[in-house]
C-alpha cells in the first residue's frame, strides 16, 4: 500500500501499540492508521520480548548511561536540581485524572494534543465509560466521537479501547504499578508508564521523557541527542533515584511554561545563571524568579499580564 505521508511521534506519549503511519489527508485525525510490530512512545521503542536482541536489557530496567558526563555538567545538573526544587516544590502532571486508569487513557489521548484539550474530553469519556471492563466493550464509533478533538481519533478511540481490554484479560481491570507489566500492555512503552508510575504510585522506575524535556537538555548542555531512550539514561545518572519521580514533572513544567520551544522566558527563568543558552539578562534575584515560576506553574501558565 501506497502512503503519500509518514508522520513520526518523535517523542509525545504513543497513541497506540505500532501504530506508527498514516495516509495524509485528515488533520481531523481521520486518516488511516498501518500496523507495525513496534511501540511508540516518546522515541523508545518497546519490543516484544520475543523480538527483543539476544542479550539486551529488558525494557523494564532502568536505562544505563554509556557514555562520560564531565563535572561541569553534573554541577549544572545539581544546581538546576536545587533551583528547579524551589520553583516547583510540588509538581504534578497537568492531566486531570481521579487515578491511576484514567492518567493512562489520558496520557495516551494526550499524543500530538496538548492537556487543555484532553482535560475538556475525558471528563465525558469517564462519565460514559467509568472503567477498563466498560471501555474494552465500547463501540469503536461511539468512542472515537467522544475523543475526536484530541486528533488521530481513530487511532487514539482503538488505542484505549485495546489497552482496556488488556488491562482486563491481563490485569483483572486495575492498573499494574511495575514498569515490567505495564509496558506488556498496547499503547505503553516507557515514557508513558513513567508517567503514571511516577504520579499515582510515586514509583522512581525512569525519569518522563517528552517533547519538551528533549529541548531542554539540549539547551541545558547536556546532550544534543534526540533519542529518548539516550536521554533519559544520561539524566537517570545525573539525578540521585530518590529525585527521579519529581525531576520528571519539574522538566517537563519548566519546559512547558518557561523554557518554551519559540519564546523562552530567559529574563524570569530561575536556571538563567546557569544555563548556557541564556539569551536575556535576569530580572531580579534567581529565588523571585523562582517564586514567579511556582506562581505561573501552579496557575498552569495563565498568569495573566504577569507572564
Amino acid at each position: 500500500m501506497q502512503l503519500s505521508r509518514v508522520l513520526r511521534f518523535d517523542t509525545p506519549a504513543p497513541v497506540g501499540q505500532g501504530w506508527v503511519l498514516w495516509r495524509a489527508g485528515d488533520r481531523a485525525g481521520g486518516a488511516r492508521a498501518v500496523r507495525r510490530r513496534s511501540d511508540v512512545d516518546s522515541g523508545a521503542v518497546a519490543k516484544p520480548a520475543s523480538t527483543r536482541k539476544k542479550g539486551s536489557p529488558p525494557v523494564a530496567d532502568p536505562p544505563t548511561y554509556r557514555g562520560t558526563i564531565t563535572k561541569e555538567v553534573r554541577d549544572r545538573a545539581r544546581e538546576i536540581h536545587r533551583r528547579l526544587e524551589r520553583a516547583q516544590p510540588h509538581p504534578k502532571v497537568e492531566l486531570d485524572h481521579e487515578n491511576a486508569w484514567q492518567l493512562l487513557v489520558a496520557t495516551i489521548l494526550a499524543a500530538r494534543s496538548n492537556d487543555r484539550t484532553i482535560n475538556g474530553l475525558t471528563p465525558t469519556l469517564f462519565a460514559r465509560w467509568p472503567t477498563p471492563a466498560a471501555l474494552a466493550t465500547a463501540p469503536q464509533e461511539e468512542v472515537e466521537k467522544v475523543v475526536q478533538r484530541s486528533g488521530f481519533f481513530r487511532v487514539k478511540a482503538r488505542a484505549i479501547r485495546e489497552t482496556a481490554q488488556a488491562v482486563v484479560a491481563e490485569f483483572g481491570g486495575e492498573v499494574p504499578n511495575t514498569m515490567a507489566e505495564l509496558v506488556r500492555l498496547p499503547g505503553v512503552a516507557r515514557k508513558t508508564a513513567n508517567v503514571v508510575l511516577s504520579s499515582v504510585f510515586r514509583i522512581p522506575s525512569g525519569i518522563i521523557v517528552d517533547i519538551h524535556v528533549t529541548r531542554l537538555v539540549e539547551r541545558f548542555g547536556f546532550t544534543a541527542s534526540k533519542d529518548a531512550g539516550e536521554i533519559e539514561a544520561l539524566l537517570c545518572a545525573l539525578f540521585p533515584r530518590e529525585a527521579w519521580v519529581d525531576i520528571g514533572h519539574r522538566l517537563v513544567l519548566h519546559g512547558r511554561h518557561v523554557c518554551t520551544a519559540r519564546k523562552p522566558k530567559c529574563s524570569r527563568c530561575p536556571l538563567q545563571e546557569v544555563c548556557p543558552s541564556a539569551q536575556e539578562e535576569p530580572a531580579g534575584s534567581w529565588s523571585e524568579r523562582a517564586h514567579w515560576e511556582q506562581r505561573l506553574t501552579e496557575a498552569r501558565g495563565e498568569l495573566g499580564d504577569e507572564a
